[in-house]
């Protein structure tokens, strides 16, 4: 009952700090990545979310996956990292009334999964973020996990890291899903683990897509089997 009612808390105050954050952004262009870091940081507060972080996060590299299993996984990795991040989002989102603003605002990278010329504006859209200074932000499962698997990888991810030569950062966040869950509309105060796995060299010739893949699976399923 109260995880609930704390899930609804949520609701209200997301839904008024979103509106806050948007006109922010736009009234203030230069300094959106500092009203984002803001705002997260306020969400972690709110929420209750302490951080147990697990190896190191390398900052240098350009390209950083992760699972996904709720919108926490965003704000964990936002309030983390220091450097701009540009996320790659479902059309659905950027295309909510107001709402698809929090993609637009910070300029954020939006892609139409139906249409075939998807990958092109893809590419177009990473070149000119990362020409930016921008680390590109993904989850390569494609859409949120139950929490207890992880979804088989799509390619997207692949296709990007091998294009543009980029140095990857692989990242596993435990326990949102049971912290925030957006389906179910509860939230509760909790531990959140990173754990950060070994960069790796993005390279057409390899498989470091395939390992990665597998490297992060096993990692998730020792955590949740723990």
């Amino acid at each position: 009952m109260l995880a609930r009612i704390r899930g609804l808390f949520v609701l209200v105050q997301f839904s008024v700090t979103v509106a806050i954050v948007i006109a922010a952004m736009y009234t203030l262009r230069n300094h959106v990545h500092k009203i984002i870091k803001i705002w997260m940081k306020v969400q972690i507060y709110l929420l209750g979310i302490k951080l147990e972080e697990v190896g190191k996060l390398d900052e240098s590299c350009d390209l950083v996956l992760m699972n996904h299993q709720s919108l926490l996984d965003i704000i964990i990795m936002e309030h983390i990292h220091s450097r701009h991040l540009a996320w790659v989002a479902k059309k659905e989102i950027t295309d909510l009334p107001f709402f698809g603003h929090i993609i637009k605002g910070p300029k954020m990278i939006s892609i139409d999964r139906e249409d075939k010329a998807g990958i092109i504006h893809l590419i177009k859209e990473v070149k000119d973020r990362l020409g930016r200074g921008r680390p590109i932000a993904m989850f390569p499962e494609g859409t949120r996990s139950t929490g207890k698997k992880m979804f088989d990888f799509k390619p997207g991810a692949k296709m990007i890291g091998n294009k543009f030569n980029l140095k990857v950062q692989p990242v596993i966040i435990i326990n949102t899903r049971a912290i925030l869950d957006s389906k179910k509309l509860t939230q509760t105060p909790g531990i959140v683990k990173v754990i950060y796995l070994d960069p790796i060299q993005a390279d057409r010739k390899t498989d470091w897509f395939e390992q990665t893949e597998q490297n992060m699976k096993a990692v998730f399923e020792k955590e949740i089997n723990n």
